[in-house]
């Protein structure tokens, strides 16, 4: 079979591996379509993020879908030919943190296409992937494997809204409007926020932000002054960037006992603690997901949102590095995906 298999930096390839067989509680999958993340770009640009670095090589992608060609021994309740997404999460189930409900941060969290561990865990972007049958959540009738891969940044945003509390008649700020940034706004429309303003660097994200349910686009972080009158406008804001402008850009226009949600991840950043004690801010981390991803699923199939917008290209599997280079230029791509 042919797998994206990244190498040292922007050393990126096509390469052939053997098969797999699934195991007892296994089942493999035939990818059909798979998107270029964020953190897949990371991997290609630069060998990694933060302290994360590929070691050896492996195989990228975690958001994939596609059909169940072999099922393992003690499966039930799935078959061969049916459509499923593959949910890249794997707790171990038994630890503290699970135990505690908490799986997105297990100790022993097995997540696919990543260099956390070492060995690292391969990714989906390959024709057949082996995964447990729970990561396998088949898809209803009328969903597309190209829409159900985006079943996954979909679940991050949804789980960073659970994160925010209830957003009924809020007014929501979404700060980076690239393909998280652009779900969050829809996320966040679905979950009833009454206004959506969404913020980047460049106009390239708007006709895209807006047709995910945003009511107005600002490029310059300075158009934001006039919400910052009275305290501030916001109710709520999502900082998807991870810039440090974008988060203290925040403090003036969200009003006392406003929410920052943080889904964007980027360096240190100094914050001024006496507007956060002043304001009685609440600051929130989000991280991945975990039952989400079954819901975001089920969002898709009733087509609650509507991903179309998002996707840019398709390139087959051959084309790969084409496929990376466009995801990379945000004046161009929103997402890029590979179809197997």
């Amino acid at each position: 079979m042919r797998a994206v298999i990244i190498h040292p930096p922007h050393d990126l390839r096509v390469e052939h591996r053997d098969v797999p067989d699934p195991g007892p509680g296994q089942l493999r999958v035939a990818i059909r379509a798979g998107g270029i993340c964020g953190s897949d770009l990371h991997y290609w640009q630069h060998g990694g993020f933060g302290t994360v670095r590929v070691k050896h090589p492996m195989v990228l992608g975690h958001e994939v879908a596609g059909v169940i060609d072999a099922v393992g021994a003690g499966v039930t309740g799935l078959a061969q030919g049916q459509a499923v997404a593959v949910n890249p999460s794997l707790p171990c189930g038994v630890c503290p943190i699970c135990q505690a409900g908490d799986q997105q941060h297990c100790l022993d969290m097995r997540f696919f296409g990543s260099a956390m561990r070492d060995p690292h865990v391969d990714g989906g972007f390959r024709e057949a992937l082996v995964c447990e049958a729970t990561q396998a959540v088949p898809l209803p009738d009328g969903l597309d494997t190209t829409t159900a891969a985006f079943a996954e940044p979909l679940a991050v945003c949804l789980h960073a809204v659970r994160q925010a509390g209830p957003l009924l008649g809020r007014r929501v700020l979404v700060t980076g409007a690239g393909p998280i940034g652009a779900l969050t706004i829809a996320a966040a429309r679905l979950a009833g926020a009454r206004e959506v303003v969404a913020t980047d660097l460049t106009t390239a994200p708007e006709k895209v932000a807006r047709a995910m349910g945003a009511d107005r686009f600002i490029a310059s972080a300075d158009a934001l002054a006039p919400y910052a009158a009275r305290k501030g406008y916001f109710d709520v804001a999502f900082e998807a960037s991870g810039s440090a402008a974008a988060l203290l850009g925040i403090l003036p226009v969200l009003r006392p006992r406003g929410t920052i949600v943080q889904i964007g991840i980027g360096g240190d950043v100094a914050v001024p603690m006496s507007v956060l004690a002043a304001k009685e801010i609440t600051w929130r981390g989000t991280f991945r997901f975990h039952e989400e991803f079954a819901l975001a699923v089920e969002t898709l199939a009733r087509r609650a949102i509507d991903v179309a917008p998002l996707l840019t290209a398709q390139f087959p599997v051959d084309r790969a590095a084409e496929a990376f280079a466009l995801a990379a230029d945000r004046s161009k791509a929103m997402k890029v995906q590979i179809a197997f």
